[in-house]
């Protein structure tokens, strides 16, 4: 397997997301800061998850690093795109992920297919966020 990308073709956790996103990045010759690993684990956890409570389950994973970019891609099973929740009361749980996702990563885009959606972010993946 290309060491640069780690993929997998069953759902799973975002717990088995994080591991793998964590293992793809120790392969790097210069580690990246605990801030951008931290980072890239947080985006990992609510796109996984996101998919599973939103988005109809988790369908597909995909991550690849490339330069100093770690690109990462989680597929679900519904059409509808991400968005914010406007948040009535504040103390109310929830509605933090998605705006959480876009401010963290480099990219974000979704793309549409046939049943369901991929959502891919482009994070930083160098020493320095």
């Amino acid at each position: 397997m290309d060491p640069a990308a780690d993929r997998l073709g069953q759902p799973f956790t975002a717990a088995t997301a994080r591991d793998h996103v964590r293992r793809l990045l120790r392969t790097r010759a210069a580690p990246p800061s605990s801030t951008v690993v931290d980072d890239a684990l947080l985006v990992v956890t609510e796109l996984v998850t996101n998919a599973v409570r939103h988005g109809g389950g988790l369908t597909g994973f995909d991550a690849r690093l490339a330069g100093d970019a770690l690109t990462v891609s989680v597929s679900d099973a519904s059409p509808a795109l991400p968005h914010t929740v406007p948040r009535d009361d504040p103390a109310a749980p929830g509605g933090f992920g998605w705006p959480l996702v876009n401010r963290l990563s480099r990219q974000v885009t979704v793309t549409p297919r046939a049943g369901g959606k991929t959502v891919s972010v482009v994070l930083c993946a160098g020493l320095r966020g």
